[in-house]
């Protein structure tokens, strides 16, 4: 615990300036971790980033990461985007014929889902960034997430008897989820009160419900893909944490989801 919590103090005092200053220097680390997100989900199928699946799955994530006001296109970008995926998609699918299938239409489909599931969460990072309150909503959200895990954690701990999914996660509880989502709604109202970004404190209870659950579940089928893989953690970045993935699973499920009801926009 006593590393878990040194390298999660030492990550927010690297990560929080990083939002603040936006720009290029956030859309970079934004590629770089959806590039390392991505590496650490293809290692848990086999797939090595160097090898043709994983250099074509990269260039896709780098470019569905890349936010509408980065660069200066005379293309539309999420056409180019489209295309992108699409020309991936496909020489994904020729690969399995010049492989003589030893990569397999079910290797090409995970390494197809596994892009799309990094490069749109990571994506969403960069679009709330750009919105004109972008600082504050993301660390609205993050300050979220960060609430619902600790109070999951210690309310679990301290009152957990139900298990919540045992199958997937047999650490959690019910009473752990209720509890982070009371702490979620707690800091939400907080922060509201403080750095307003809804006009009213019942959208802003609303959202920290959004996230408590979502967040939640982003952090289930992380544990769902490790589970299925066999594997403990995603990555070993962060010592006491994992992976990058170990640490965003939950806000790679929340920010398009926040976006897709129009709570963030």
């Amino acid at each position: 615990m006593k590393v878990r919590i040194i390298t999660g103090v030492l990550a927010a005092l690297v990560f929080l300036p990083i939002v603040f200053i936006g720009g290029g220097w956030f859309y970079s680390v934004m590629a770089l971790l959806a590039a390392i997100g991505l590496k650490e989900l293809l290692r848990m199928k086999g797939i090595r980033l160097k090898n043709i699946p994983g250099i074509i799955a990269l260039i896709t994530v780098i470019v569905l990461v890349i936010p509408k006001d980065f660069l200066e296109l005379p293309y539309d970008l999420n056409t180019i985007k489209i295309d992108t995926i699409i020309i991936g998609l496909f020489a994904l699918l020729t690969w399995t014929v010049i492989t003589k299938n030893r990569f397999t239409f079910e290797d090409a489909s995970f390494v197809i889902m596994s892009t799309l599931y990094v490069g749109i969460g990571f994506l969403y990072f960069n679009e709330t960034r750009a919105l004109e309150n972008g600082v504050r909503s993301l660390f609205f959200v993050l300050f979220i997430v960060w609430a619902t895990d600790t109070g999951a954690y210690f309310f679990g701990k301290s009152l957990g008897k139900r298990k919540l999914w045992p199958v997937i996660s047999p650490n959690k509880t019910i009473e752990g989820s209720l509890g982070g989502l009371v702490c979620a709604v707690v800091v939400a109202l907080i922060f509201q009160l403080f750095f307003p970004i809804y006009t009213t404190m019942i959208l802003a209870v609303l959202a920290a419900l959004v996230i408590g659950v979502f967040g939640q579940i982003g952090d289930l089928v992380e544990s769902a893909f490790k589970r299925h893989y066999e594997v403990k953690d995603s990555g070993t970045i962060l010592p006491g944490h994992g992976g990058i993935l170990d640490r965003f699973d939950s806000i790679l499920f929340v920010l398009p989801i926040l976006h897709l009801i129009q709570l963030m926009s």
